[in-house]
């Protein structure tokens, strides 16, 4: 059986997809996907053993210039890689209306979530099959379910399981001990404070770790650097690849990441992974391990959702909601994972 997966982004999505497709290989014997994604996160699915071939679109930059020559181009490109190939089932699992319309340069049944249960309903009226899967749960439970209804297989009463090819990662054969520091984020209500990120730095380097950070942007890359005055501990290192980024991770004693989609990669690869959550919800999209714990904000507002914190009242960081996820509370919770025996 053959399936065409269409989940475009991001990066957490991506990730948070794995489970189902671990859940399909164990109930359905030799189905394989192909998988459409955006362009930048194409190394991504190919770390599951599941997936066969990588679809890359360009959705963010098409959008910006429907009509122009290389928008045409590019949808021309993916049809050509999908033409000759039908498909026992083609899967929306993005439940929005750029994904649904991406839907019909394949060939085969289409299947994606119902009126009620997809983040934009209208993307429903192009799918043959209509699935109703609640909402209101974590983003794997959702997928895994999805995934049970559309393929017609029981949901297994199972953990997660990501099944990340880990060879794909060159192993770190330096013996060096060290933490990765996940800091960046679009939303500055994400924003674990700078002071804090240098004082837990200052509490790993006193335990004998190094710690590293990076940075995918100029703003990032910054506040890479300001992080990297905490100490002598701290290496900062210049932006990386998703894959040389994947390949830190797998080799690291632990990380400890806000609501980002590295949090999750680092969680799904079984690193000890502290996430610390103020504006959102990790009942939600909190990152899942075997070695993963959520730190949320015990604040008034919080979870607020919302992109930018507008809390008015005098606080001792921004966001405000970050006072009740200090360094030292974060050290408490993070100590333990190092332990050979946690």
């Amino acid at each position: 059986m053959r399936v065409l997966l269409i989940k475009t982004s991001s990066m957490g999505d991506i990730i948070h997809t794995f489970p189902a497709l671990t859940d399909a290989g164990r109930a359905i014997p030799g189905i394989t996907f192909d998988w459409m994604v955006e362009d930048v996160f194409s190394d991504i699915p190919l770390w599951h053993p599941r997936v066969n071939r990588v679809i890359p679109v360009a959705l963010r930059r098409w959008r910006k210039n429907v009509f122009s020559r290389d928008t045409r181009a590019g949808l021309g490109q993916v049809r050509e890689q999908l033409k000759k190939q039908r498909y026992d089932l083609v899967l929306d699992a993005q439940g929005l209306v750029k994904s649904a319309l991406l839907i019909f340069l394949a060939d085969g049944p289409r299947a994606g979530l119902d009126w009620r249960s997809a983040r934009e309903p209208l993307a429903s009226l192009v799918y043959q099959r209509k699935l109703n899967v609640n909402f209101y749960q974590h983003a794997i439970v959702r997928m895994r379910s999805l995934f049970s209804l559309s393929l017609d297989y029981a949901l297994p009463d199972l953990q997660p399981e990501f099944d990340l090819n880990r060879q794909m990662f060159q192993a770190n054969t330096s013996g060096e001990k060290y933490l990765v520091f996940l800091f960046g984020t679009t939303w500055t209500s994400k924003q674990w404070p700078e002071s804090y990120w240098m004082r837990l730095a200052e509490l790993a380097g006193q335990a004998g770790y190094r710690v590293k950070v990076s940075g995918n942007s100029p703003d990032e890359i910054k506040a890479a650097q300001r992080i990297g005055q905490a100490g002598a501990a701290v290496d900062v290192l210049p932006r990386l690849k998703i894959s040389e980024m994947a390949a830190l991770l797998a080799n690291a004693a632990a990380a400890v990441a806000v609501d980002t989609g590295f949090g999750h990669l680092a969680a799904a690869l079984g690193v000890p992974t502290v996430s610390l959550y103020g504006s959102t919800n990790p009942a939600y999209t909190g990152a899942l391990g075997k070695s993963s714990v959520h730190l949320a904000a015990n604040f008034s507002c919080a979870p607020c959702l919302s992109r930018e914190c507008t809390y008015k009242k005098p606080s001792r960081v921004t966001p405000a909601c970050y006072e009740t996820v200090d360094p030292a509370r974060v050290w408490s919770v993070l100590l333990p994972l190092l332990s050979p025996a946690s």
